[in-house]
């Protein structure tokens, strides 16, 4: 592989952002490792990377590489891809993973204000549960029903586009 590739050259800007990315995603309580894997797609400009390169350009283990890739495919933000006539799987990242990220996010509020619905068919009206129940409910309701987070972003893109 080419020393471009390599997240360990000074001045990189790969390394500078993958390092940073990773920052960032762990002050979401993620593994660093899983933000640099992350990070380390996003930038890709191979069309798909390897387990063994990314355990090699990011100096980690392959069963970290693996625990985290499946992690990555599992919530959406990376897709596991096979290259014609070869046996191993390459692991990018969606063009826009952010709009991905939005209807994952769409379903999971939808999934906590549904569990919020039927927790309040069953807390004490009289309670600080039920205010506190009642508060989550809202919110994702106010989230999901104020806010078409999957639709605006689609709308900016097409209007972003339509404007080179």
């Amino acid at each position: 592989m080419s020393g471009e590739r390599e997240v360990g050259t000074n001045g990189d800007v790969r390394t500078w952002f993958v390092e940073r990315f990773a920052d960032y995603w762990q002050t979401g309580g993620a593994s660093r490792i899983e933000g640099r894997i992350a990070g380390y797609l996003l930038v890709d400009e191979s069309g798909g990377v390897s387990a063994d390169e990314l355990a090699r350009v990011l100096g980690a283990s392959r069963g970290s590489v693996s625990t985290y890739t499946r992690r990555l495919v599992a919530r959406g933000f990376v897709q596991r891809v096979r290259r014609p006539g070869e046996r191993t799987h390459f692991f990018v990242m969606a063009d826009d993973v952010w709009g991905g990220f939005l209807e994952i996010e769409e379903e999971y509020l939808r999934g906590q204000r549904q569990l919020a619905s039927e927790a309040l068919q069953r807390v004490d009206p009289a309670s600080p549960a039920y205010t506190r129940v009642t508060n989550m409910h809202d919110y994702m309701a106010w989230l999901l029903d104020n806010r078409a987070l999957s639709a605006e972003w689609r709308r900016h893109k097409q209007q972003r586009d339509a404007h080179p």
